[in-house]
């Protein structure tokens, strides 16, 4: 196998909704309701919704941007490439980086849905929820059939609600929700409280994988106002293996065998320890009552979990103690952590020496089994690969293009923390 051969299929990419998203997808007397991006004086972009404004941060969309222009700082839709934003411009940057198929996170409502679950009156989030996945399933994935990977949100203040929108979506393909690593944190019940268990019955029974974040309840905090930020940063993705030691002790897993849960963002290298951590205290702990139904936490991980990288040379290295059959890929587009245009050689120089049964199934097979999606039947294995994307995107242009005056406005010293707090706490006061 080469790199020309992969088929790539990513379970973390993000979405800067574009403005008109709800225009198809609502009629006349909901549209005043809907959010609405605003422009401020300074030229930024903000998506309002009733009271609540959100900017559209630097870092949620940078590729195509030089490295040294990486910042958080409120900006316009003109500052950001055209990919994060439109379908089109999507697939073809789906295809200069060698991306068969990719599932999406959202922005404006937030990775798992906060902005309907926090603002707005019930009755009118829950039609702006139906709204969004429409255009999300209707229009942004169906535009082009094997390439999005489709998955909703839910109303979480109502369990008959959100069984609802799970079962009308699964009508139309859909097998993916987004909800948060520790919804406890947001201002709902435990996962281990019985207000969940439609949720999961109805999972498990539609086969629905569970999509939980990085940064949606179990987020690091900022050790101090004068920590680089880089700190912070490092500590993002593996602040999901508090999530994943919760969720593996989640009872209804032994009840539904179906049930799979995603963790997006996490990265792998820190499994092998967690899972031998685990087996360890279940053995020695007895006095806690826990009980895995005659497994092992290890077995309980690997039948019911997802893990997914974008770089991750050490968890690859010991892919049989994670688990070749958990391990799927996440190209992360257009975050900061993206290697675009160069994901597929980035992901290629990390796997290459591994067998290819192994690299098959962490490129895509895994994905497509979980998702039950099928691209390879819909378009042809031949145009699936790596060599024949790149086949396609000859007209893309990569260049870098300089977005001027990005970058927060600290000098030559360090970025701490407490810049980006302060500037956070000064973007909610404008």
């Amino acid at each position: 196998m080469n790199m020309e051969d992969l088929i790539i299929a990513s379970i973390d990419d993000h979405i800067s909704e574009p403005p008109d998203m709800f225009e198809n997808h609502l009629p006349e007397e909901w549209k005043s309701k809907a959010p609405k991006l605003v422009t401020k004086g300074n030229g930024t972009d903000w998506w309002a919704y009733g009271d609540f404004v959100l900017p559209n941060v630097g870092l949620n969309a940078v590729v195509g941007r030089p490295k040294e222009e990486y910042g958080m700082e409120p900006q316009s839709y003109d500052q950001i490439r055209k990919g994060s934003y439109d379908i089109h411009a999507r697939i073809d940057d789906m295809n200069v980086n060698g991306i068969l198929s990719s599932i999406c996170f959202g922005t404006v409502c937030g990775f798992a849905g906060d902005m309907f679950s926090h603002h707005g009156d019930r009755k009118t989030s829950l039609r702006m929820i139906q709204a969004y996945n429409d255009w999300h399933v209707d229009e942004w994935a169906a535009a082009y059939p094997g390439r999005i990977i489709p998955m909703i949100i839910i109303p979480f203040w109502d369990m008959e609600l959100a069984v609802d929108e799970i079962e009308r979506n699964v009508k139309k393909g859909v097998h993916a929700l987004t909800f948060p690593d520790n919804p406890s944190k947001r201002g709902f019940p435990s996962i281990h409280d019985a207000y969940w268990e439609p949720i999961w019955k109805t999972c498990n029974d539609n086969k629905v994988v569970i999509n939980c974040h990085i940064g949606t309840g179990s987020e690091p905090p900022h050790a101090s106002d004068l920590s680089p930020m880089n700190a912070y940063i490092v500590a993002m993705p593996m602040s999901i293996a508090n999530a994943a030691a919760d969720w593996l002790h989640l009872e209804a897993l032994q009840r539904y065998p179906d049930l799979k849960v995603a963790l997006s963002e996490g990265s792998i290298g820190w499994v092998p320890y967690l899972l031998e951590r685990a087996d360890a205290i279940y053995e020695d702990h007895i006095w806690t009552n826990v009980d895995f139904g005659g497994k092992t936490p290890t077995e309980v991980f690997r039948e019911h979990f997802l893990c997914c990288f974008i770089t991750d040379k050490f968890g690859l290295r010991n892919y049989s103690d994670v688990g070749e059959d958990i391990i799927a890929y996440e190209c992360d587009y257009p975050h900061s952590d993206c290697r675009w245009p160069n994901s597929a050689q980035k992901l290629w120089e990390e796997i290459q020496d591994l067998p290819d049964p192994v690299i098959n199934k962490i490129t895509h097979e895994n994905v497509f089994r979980e998702y039950d999606f099928d691209p390879l039947t819909t378009l042809g294995r031949e145009n699936c690969t790596v060599g024949a994307l790149h086949a396609q995107a000859a007209h893309v242009d990569t260049t870098p293009k300089p977005t001027p005056g990005f970058n927060p406005a600290t000098g030559d010293r360090v970025v701490t923390s407490g810049d980006i707090t302060a500037m956070m706490k000064h973007i909610a006061e404008l």
